[in-house]
């Protein structure tokens, strides 16, 4: 099995999951498969995913587990006795080859169709457990002999740009790269040489199961598909930013305050995140479009506010390597709280092409939702008129 335990998943899928129980417990929703690295024939292997789905929706979480979640302290009893009985069910996921007849659509060859649907509550956790079986089983088929010495000599160069500079004080890094990594086993090796070379540098983990194995900090608030879904779920789709953030707020009473902005783009952003909500959260997430200028812009949005934003915490976690989260902390660290979460950058390179997949939310109580990124391409939505209709409603132009 590739995965062995149900927390061996991001930290804010828990913290989805809590919100959801909570306040949606009858939200139904629909994700789907897409594969953004071309010429990729991942229904070569679809039978062995098939099996690896299958065993997934075997496991139950373990009392150790159940155990290390009730200690967090933003984790509530009731989820936690939720989780003990909880299963994921393989009905709600299906699995096929691109059909021919769909090609014209702009499907490709070899590509995959995967689609989970069902209550919000029992398919959330489908989502990072099932990017890390493709990426797994992807590369067990086509890296028969794994450069492991390479990824190695790969990590210490990356380490070494950060603890030989003395300026780089207070800089400090987290594993994102669950959902891409390049097998489980180097994703353990990875975090165990941060852990032991990066020292006060490593921030943590996302990966809840690893961060109970090795005793590491776990990191995650919400992502897109919390925001997402806030379309078909607020009393109003301009106000469905603001309804995501205050619902969050009432069920965390200001834990977990790191908001994401790039649902909308950074202009819609701002134009919620007023100055309630600037005291209110401890800082925001970037995840597309130009790291530099989101930056200068929400620290100015700060002091328009009156918010001193060495107060604040800003993470960058889009595609990141090391030498470029070197630059923003150069650029800001001396005017705000940072901390960078690299993902693929970190768990996935051993010198080959990484896979660039995602499970995306699309729609929510049978109505199309969609994420309006800052970086056209990370624009996921399948009912084009829907996507023109939210323009309209949160200002934004279409990419030319």
């Amino acid at each position: 099995m590739i995965i062995t335990s149900l927390l061996d998943t991001d930290l804010y899928k828990f913290t989805m999951m809590q919100v959801v129980l909570h306040h949606f417990p009858g939200a139904q929703v629909e994700y789907r498969f897409k594969c953004r690295t071309p010429d990729i024939p991942l229904a070569t292997i679809i039978e062995s995913i098939r099996e690896e789905i299958t065993q997934l929706c075997t496991l139950r979480f373990r009392p150790r587990e159940l155990d290390y979640l009730r200690s967090l302290r933003f984790i509530k009893s009731d989820f936690v006795d939720f989780l003990a009985l909880f299963q994921l069910n393989a009905k709600y996921i299906s699995l096929e080859p691109v059909r021919t007849d769909d090609l014209e659509s702009g499907a490709r060859e070899g590509e995959l169709e995967l689609v989970v649907r069902g209550p919000w509550l029992h398919t959330i956790l489908f989502e990072i457990p099932v990017l890390a079986i493709i990426n797994e089983l992807w590369f067990q088929h086509t890296q028969r002999l794994p450069d492991y010495e390479e990824g190695r000599d790969r990590l210490t160069a990356k380490i070494s740009l950060i603890t030989q500079d003395p300026a780089l004080a207070g800089m400090r890094v987290a594993d994102y790269g669950t959902r891409r990594r390049f097998s489980r086993l180097w994703q353990d090796e990875v975090l165990l040489t941060l852990r032991s070379t990066l020292g006060e540098h490593f921030a943590g983990t996302s990966n809840v199961f690893y961060a109970m194995k090795h005793g590491l900090l776990p990191l995650g608030t919400m992502a897109h598909e919390y925001l997402q879904a806030c379309q078909a779920l607020g009393p109003r789709l301009r106000d469905s930013q603001i309804f995501g953030f205050e619902t969050w707020a009432r069920e965390y009473r200001g834990d977990l305050g790191i908001a994401l902005s790039d649902v909308y783009g950074m202009d819609a952003f701002l134009r919620d995140f007023d100055l309630y909500f600037c005291k209110l959260f401890d800082g925001a997430r970037h995840d597309s479009g130009d790291p530099f200028d989101w930056g200068d812009r929400l620290l100015d949005h700060y002091e328009k506010n009156r918010i001193d934003p060495k107060t604040k915490t800003m993470i960058f976690s889009d595609g990141l390597n090391v030498p470029l989260a070197i630059q923003l902390f150069r650029r800001f660290g001396h005017r705000s709280r940072m901390s960078f979460g690299i993902g693929t950058n970190l768990t996935n390179d051993l010198g080959y092409q990484p896979l660039q997949i995602v499970l995306k939310m699309v729609r929510c109580n049978g109505q199309p939702v969609a994420k309006l990124s800052d970086a056209p391409e990370k624009t996921m939505c399948d009912d084009p008129a829907y996507l023109n209709y939210l323009r309209q409603v949160f200002d934004i132009k279409a990419p030319v």
